[in-house]
């Protein structure tokens, strides 16, 4: 697969960057911000769990503790190698066969969000692919509002402070989005393409990969729960 930096993707600081402009390093040094509760109160427990685009194991380290048996997938070697009692597997999420199903399937990361509806279509199509007829698939969309009141400021309790910088649509409703992570030692910026989608297209998007909403998880509906068809 290549690892070329993907066109509309960019991302600037210290150490290795990956196509779709994440740094490894700023990655595993960014906490993991309550993500597990809230996967944690939608699944069994001890579920087996296929973790798509898992980078360093920011949420995958957790997901562990709280005894989980997690597959961890992402197309970075580099992130994989920071990746701590999980399996691991190389691979793009699309491209994804593995010939297994699994209790869970998580999407988090607002990569269903993708600039590319067939990228997004590849991503729902392996989550159907690999969840179980009895499973579930934690999505994490993109909340609404996200591209409004820019720029804007976030300080993470221990970590960076984040801003989202700019939104700039470039068609096709698309649009190009830049967040500055700032620590006291580095600064890095990762420039990327979002699709904003409404709930209706979203579900639509489901619906196609024959998958539907079970029920929404968060009050601003960005987790979802979605069970196959």
């Amino acid at each position: 697969m290549s690892l070329e930096m993907r066109k509309g993707y960019e991302g600037t600081g210290p150490g290795a960057i990956t196509p779709d402009g994440c740094a490894v390093e700023l990655y595993s040094r960014l906490p993991e911000e309550g993500e597990t509760e809230i996967i944690a109160g939608a699944v069994p427990a001890a579920a087996t769990l296929l973790e798509l685009g898992c980078g360093v194991g920011r949420v995958t380290h957790s997901l562990v503790e709280h005894g989980f048996t997690v597959t961890a997938v992402d197309e970075s070697a580099e992130m994989l190698d920071r990746v701590r009692g999980a399996r691991t597997v190389r691979s793009t999420i699309e491209g994804l066969d593995l010939g297994e199903k699994f209790d869970v399937v998580m999407l988090a990361s607002i990569l269903v969000n993708t600039g590319d509806p067939a990228v997004r279509r590849g991503m729902l199509d392996a989550c159907r692919r690999h969840v179980a007829d009895d499973g579930c698939v934690l999505i994490q969309r993109e909340r609404d509002g996200a591209h409004e009141n820019l720029p804007r400021e976030h300080v993470v309790p221990g970590g960076p402070v984040i801003t989202k910088q700019s939104s700039v649509p470039v068609g096709d409703g698309v649009r190009s989005v830049k967040v500055e992570y700032v620590f006291p030692d580095a600064v890095w910026t990762q420039t990327y393409r979002i699709r904003p989608m409404t709930v209706e297209e979203f579900e639509q998007a489901l619906a196609e990969a024959d998958l539907k909403v079970d029920r929404y998880l968060t009050q601003d509906s960005s987790w979802v729960r979605v069970v196959p068809v």
